[in-house]
């Protein structure tokens, strides 16, 4: 099916709107990198200064063309755009790449511009990307659309391309998407698409990113990311991505805000600046990295390899402790190297001299690449199903010699049986890249990133998109009379949560000293008393909670103590008496909470709960809903999760109700993101499998 953006990337004619004769200037070098790429459509330089530029007529208008543009590439004065793309519009211009800056990115009149800018695009239907982009290379089509230097192409120099996959590049940044480009063109991994997003007055990140999903020469994405503001589309591309196993790279960068979030309860305050992004990239299973050289190894790695079954890692060296060092660089990531079997020993070992050694990892010594033993072992072990990946460290500085021969290698390689990556700990050389590049190998040479990206492929490999979140899973109920007020009690709270539907246990909350009597006799004995105030969030921390009271005597003392410690510590407050509930079975403390994220919308999330929630921070956020299966998955990726499972022969926790409490939840928020600020329960105690779950403490923030 046709794209959308299908003329914008392979356009059957360009005009140059600001063209220029200096190619020591970008208008010059715009239109020089277009025809050192043998761009194959239309090119019309549109500038009043020039009768022609290299050859081709130069146009006084877009308009004095007459003929049909698929694209405009716009480098001209700010304030001379907008009337220019007015001019495109009404020519039927197709798209337009404004180059030229200063708008948003310099606020005041210029931002104003730029909203003038996306008015028109929502106008006229016109697809416009920019203003202040670096443009986009079409490597397939041959478009060049940039000034980038990383597309020049210098006579006589032949291409490396080592890998048959192609990566995309799309990033908020042109100069960084320009430097993945070049750095991927180094190491021989084929490019489909570099595009620079610019301000994203209209075309944003998630709509090129939908275009590379649905691309077929495209097999590999790298994203980098300051920011989403096509939120819906980055979303559904995401989804798209994921169902269509392609995987996508992302660097997301901004993590370091200089600033806390103003939150009332922990869910939020501890969320950090980019825990949203994170959330939504492991939902769609993203791979996340935020080194330029480690995302392109990782892309290297899937552009060049097939999916492992497993994480059974075997090294093949031919220096000893090259190979030690190649084991510790994968098994510190948490992948197996596992000895090798009597009999793979025993058959590898005929391969090699009496000094090497079989057992894994492999050294075949310098003399085994000589008498073919490297390339013997490698046969044999993408054949065995003992390991499920293969890790060659070797030195590949040599100008002349080659340690594979292309025939014996490369058959073995386009069977794609298990991934094979190719590590040297010399510096490549140019001939041991470009011939090895023959056999469909990309050499790398980091190590830290070839560890990584091993780890990455196998996580990437045992991903499974979850199934959204289901919001008929409970019935709608209406809890505006609950939210007549931002900041609610907890017994406030958990009248809300009670009205949702969510079990809670049956407490009372007491106003006066005669209600303590009808009380107990409700709740019963063992009991906690807590001092009920919407202006006191965490009621520990003033003397507000009482716990495992067993005689009446007690209860009366405590009703007391209770109101004059919030007095004393906070006099301002307004006190609505004092709750009086169960004392709650045993059980692991976890926290459940929700939090709204200004990007992405309401968030859910699980951790370690109880009073040391904020100094352990072992929680996992997704975007809600979230299923009970996700809620389940979210549970497994705690660094707390054998504590529910059992852990030192203590009985296995309900881990099914806590994750239908977390989907619950999750719905919640989400059916109510325009009253509900955030959600906290927090402790809530996993008793024992198949005695559920109890809610110890609630706060519900509504929104302001």
């Amino acid at each position: 099916m046709p794209h959308p953006l299908d003329s914008f990337f392979a356009p059957a004619s360009i005009a140059l709107i600001g063209a220029s004769r200096d190619h020591e200037k970008i208008p010059g070098r715009l239109l020089a990198m277009l025809r050192k790429n043998e761009y194959p459509g239309a090119i019309y330089p549109v500038n009043p200064n020039y009768p022609d530029i290299d050859g081709l007529k130069c146009y006084k208008t877009i308009a004095e063309i007459g003929a049909l543009i698929d694209l405009a590439v716009i480098v001209i004065p700010a304030r001379a755009v907008l009337p220019a793309l007015e001019q495109c519009a009404s020519v039927g211009v197709k798209n337009a790449v404004i180059i030229s800056s200063g708008f948003a990115e310099e606020g005041g009149e210029s931002a104003a511009m730029q909203d003038a800018i996306a008015t028109l695009a929502r106008r006229t239907g016109m697809r416009i990307s920019g203003p202040n982009a670096e443009g986009f290379f079409s490597q397939v089509q041959r478009v060049a659309a940039t000034f980038s230097p990383a597309v020049d192409v210098k006579p006589g120099v032949v291409p490396l391309v080592a890998t048959k996959r192609r990566i995309g590049i799309v990033a908020q940044s042109g100069g960084v998407g320009f430097a993945y480009y070049h750095r991927a063109k180094a190491l021989g991994v084929a490019v489909s698409y570099v595009v620079s997003a610019g301000n994203e007055s209209d075309l944003g990140a998630g709509e090129f990113l939908d275009y590379l999903v649905q691309d077929a020469t495209t097999d590999v994405i790298l994203l980098f990311i300051e920011g989403i503001r096509d939120v819906e589309k980055f979303l559904a591309a995401a989804r798209r991505a994921a169902e269509l196993r392609k995987p996508v790279i992302v660097t997301k960068v901004g993590r370091s805000g200089a600033g806390e979030r103003a939150a009332a309860s922990h869910t939020a305050s501890m969320a950090g600046w980019s825990a949203a992004y994170d959330a939504v990239f492991a939902k769609y299973g993203f791979i996340v990295s935020n080194d330029l050289d480690e995302a392109l190894t990782i892309a290297a790695v899937l552009a060049s390899n097939p999916q492992p079954k497993g994480d059974r890692v075997a090294v093949v060296t031919v220096s000893g402790g090259a190979g030690i060092w190649g084991a510790d660089a994968v098994a510190l990531r948490g992948l197996q190297v596992p000895e090798l079997s009597p009999a793979i020993q025993a058959e590898i070992k005929t391969l090699m001299p009496s000094y090497g050694t079989a057992r894994n990892p492999i050294d075949v010594t310098a003399q085994g690449v000589t008498s073919g033993g490297l390339q013997k072992s490698v046969d044999l072990l993408t054949a065995s199903d003992e390991v499920d990946a293969i890790l060659v460290v070797l030195s590949l500085s040599n100008e002349v010699r080659m340690p594979f021969k292309e025939a014996e290698l490369k058959p073995v390689l386009s069977a794609q049986k298990k991934p094979v990556v190719f590590y040297s700990y010399t510096l490549p050389s140019e001939f041991a890249r470009r011939e090895l590049a023959k056999s469909g190998v990309v050499v790398l040479s980091g190590l830290t990133h070839v560890g990584v990206a091993m780890r990455q492929l196998v996580d990437y490999a045992n991903f499974t998109l979850q199934a959204a979140g289901d919001d008929a899973r409970r019935p709608a109920r209406e809890l505006s009379a609950h939210l007549n007020t931002p900041a609610l009690s907890e017994a406030d709270s958990k009248a809300l949560l009670r009205a949702a539907g969510i079990a809670l246990p049956h407490e009372v909350l007491v106003t006066k000293k005669s209600e303590l009597d009808d009380a107990i006799a409700r709740v019963g004995f063992p009991l906690v008393m807590k001092i009920q105030s919407p202006d006191i969030p965490h009621k520990s921390e003033v003397g507000g909670v009482r716990v495992n009271i067993t005689a009446k005597g007690e209860v009366f003392l405590a009703f007391e103590a209770l109101l004059a410690n919030a007095r004393k510590h906070r006099p301002s407050a307004d006190i609505q008496g004092v709750l009086i509930g169960p004392m709650a079975k045993k059980g692991v403390e976890i926290i459940v909470g929700t939090m709204t994220d200004k990007t992405f919308g309401p968030m859910v999330m699980v951790g370690l709960g109880g009073i040391t929630t904020e100094l352990f921070r072992d929680v996992m956020y997704r975007p809600a809903p979230v299923s009970v299966d996700e809620g389940a998955t979210m549970l497994a990726g705690l660094k707390a999760a054998p504590l529910l499972n059992g852990f030192r022969g203590a009985a296995k926790a309900d881990v099914a109700a806590l994750a239908r409490l977390i989907a619950d939840i999750s719905v919640l928020a989400a059916r109510h993101a325009g009253e509900i600020a955030e959600i906290e329960l927090n402790p809530v105690l996993v008793h024992p499998e198949g005695q559920g779950v109890t809610i110890v403490d609630a706060l519900v923030v509504g929104r302001k």
